[in-house]
């Protein structure tokens, strides 16, 4: 298999990271469907609605606000069509993340709604940078052209990271640690396995980014790393306790 990998179909090639990118969203809704069946959720399913159309706004607006400010003047100089298709799970998730909170100030809920989301996100998103390592240098996801033995052709014949697929691997580890971590450690407060979560991946996320051709940066960091500081700002208190908790396992250790 060559990558970029376009399969043809009655004579026609086949966009395979959108095929992927709409069985990711299609696959991650009905894990989400399955797990709420199986849980005692406290959130009653007219607020759960509001909830993720919250989340789809926020992450549709974010999603293009962030990809925009990747590298504003080329985007600008694209045109609006442009604009509006370039879009970054980055943006998404910390937009989804702010409409979940206003539409909970609106409808007036106080419990937390992350957790339930969380597995199917992680499981989204792997499926979706599948489709991202298929498309080569055609997605704005692959590497600094590199000399390291995991340096791939990714379709222009230079042997660069492959950003997709190490972000594949660190996700299904994620997935994998708090999908038994669930089961086997002592119950968290709700909404704590969510917050690890975008800890997890935007602490991964701000350090993978050192190895992608970024050509726009403000102090130095592409906007993703903004965005994943001001993630992890957004999460100190959450971040704090937890580096406290590990401290004092460790004292006992």
């Amino acid at each position: 298999m060559t990558i970029p990998y376009e399969p043809i179909l009655f004579g026609t090639k086949v966009n395979v990271h959108l095929v992927l990118e709409y069985l990711a969203f299609f696959i991650a809704f009905r894990y989400y469907v399955f797990l709420r069946k199986r849980s005692n959720d406290p959130i009653s399913s007219n607020n759960r609605l509001s909830i993720i159309i919250g989340a789809i706004f926020g992450a549709l607006l974010f999603s293009r606000l962030v990809a925009f400010f990747e590298n504003p003047v080329l985007h600008w100089q694209q045109g609006w069509l442009a604009i509006l298709n370039n879009k970054t799970i980055m943006g998404g998730l910390f937009g989804g993340l702010l409409g979940v909170e206003l539409a909970k100030k609106i409808i007036g809920e106080k419990q937390s709604s992350g957790d339930l989301f969380t597995l199917p996100i992680i499981l989204g998103i792997i499926i979706g940078r599948i489709g991202c390592f298929l498309l080569g240098v055609k997605e704005f996801t692959y590497g600094k052209p590199t000399t390291f033995f995991m340096g791939m052709n990714l379709g222009d014949g230079v042997a660069r990271h492959p950003i997709a697929l190490y972000e594949v691997v660190f996700m299904v580890f994620l997935f994998i640690t708090m999908k038994y971590g669930q089961k086997k450690f002592v119950p968290l407060e709700s909404g704590a396995y969510f917050k690890f979560f975008m800890v997890s991946y935007f602490t991964f996320r701000f350090f993978i980014e050192f190895l992608k051709p970024n050509t726009f940066f403000i102090a130095g960091l592409s906007s993703i790393q903004i965005l994943c500081l001001i993630c992890l700002l957004y999460y100190f208190k959450f971040i704090r306790q937890g580096l406290s908790y590990a401290r004092k396992k460790l004292r006992v250790l």
